[in-house]
Parts: C-alpha cells; structure tokens; sequence
C-alpha cells in the first residue's frame, strides 16, 4: 500500500514539474472559465488504452467515458442508476459536444468475458449484467460460424457497432444527429499494434495511415 501511494506521489511530482508547468495558462482557464470539449470519447476502462494519450488530446479537449467494454446501452427509463446515460445526456444537451466517439480495443476482457457466457450467469455479479447488454452481438457473431481466432475480433468490433446503434434510441442523440450538430464515429484500437481503425461510411472499419 505504502508503495502505490509513494508511486501516485511521485507520478503527481512529476506532473507537476513537467506537463502542468508547460500548460498552467491552460489549467487557470480551464479551471475558471469551464470546459467546452468538442468530442465524447466512450471508450474501455482497460488500463492499457487511454484514450487521451492514443488521440494525443490535452486536456479540456475531450470528455471521457470508461466502462467495461466500451458498451453504451440502449434507453431505459427504468428505475437505477445509469452511469453511461446520464454522461452521455450530459455530453449532448449540456457540453453540446459534436462528436460521439465509440472505441473498442484488441484483447478486451468484457468482450470475452461475454463470449464465454458472462451475460447468461446469474452468478456473474455485476459485469455479468453489465455484459449481458451485448448478448445479442454474441448470438450474431456466433451465429456467423466463423474460424476461432476471427471471432473475438468480430464481436469487439460488432460491439462498437452495436453501441453506435444503442446511441440513437436516447432522443437528445438522435435529434443532434438529425439536426446535423451531432456526429458518431466508430474506432477500434490495436493495443499490439498501436493501430487505428475507424469505420467508415459503408460501416467496415477501416485502417488509418500513421
């Protein structure tokens, strides 16, 4: 414990000394004028894509949203507490972001953690639950009778889809994205590779040149 906190202490010195002395007028302006992103990135709570660091983005320039496998659900007026929804309305209707950015990821825990059968398992706690939003992305891809070592990456990659799809049953989504002031992008990042993919307008994703 003494350790992770002596680690946390010296990352935050030298956060100190280095990013925030190149970026105080920043800091100061953004502390007291407020935050006017123009991008929502909802990307993996995995600890090896952050998505700041993959778009190189300072900060106040994107909002962030984590969860465990990239996954916005569909719209539930249900009773409870809906972490995703609640950032994403505040995205649209208070920051007026003009881009949502869905981004899934190489090796994703959740997505696998659904193929082998999370989301079915009662006993799977609450990522089983949350998984088992993305049930029916499963049975698709596993419906394709595809060879073993494609599978995972076509459901991370129908899992982006599919959330981009959930995004336009929230109706202060999909009357931005009518009225033409909101944007939705689909992107997938190879942590092996330290690729990029974004899907494109026949929605195949599509590998971008560095």
């Amino acid at each position: 414990m003494s350790y992770r906190k002596d680690k946390l202490i010296a990352g935050y010195k030298a956060f100190r000394s280095g990013d925030y002395k190149a970026q105080k007028t920043l800091y100061e302006n953004l502390g007291t004028k407020g935050q006017s992103p123009k991008t929502m990135l909802i990307a993996c709570s995995d600890s090896r894509v952050d998505p700041t660091d993959i778009f190189d983005a300072y900060p106040g320039e994107m909002f962030v949203a984590r969860n465990v496998a990239n996954i916005v659900p569909p719209l539930d007026d249900s009773d409870g507490f809906h972490g995703t929804s609640a950032t994403i309305e505040y995205a649209v209707t208070v920051l007026k972001v003009e881009m949502i950015v869905v981004m899934g990821h190489e090796s994703c825990g959740g997505i696998q953690g659904c193929l082998d059968g999370m989301g079915h398992d009662p006993n799977a706690g609450y990522v089983g639950k949350w998984v088992s939003i993305i049930n029916n992305v499963r049975d698709r891809v596993l419906a394709r009778n595809l060879p073993e070592d494609e599978i995972v990456l076509e459901m991370e990659l129908e899992g982006v889809r599919q959330s981009l799809t959930n995004l336009m049953t929230f109706p202060f989504v999909h009357e931005a994205v009518e009225a033409g002031t909101l944007k939705l992008q689909g992107a997938y990042f190879s942590i092996i590779q330290a690729r990029l993919m974004l899907l494109n307008e026949e929605n195949e994703f599509e590998l971008i040149e560095a």
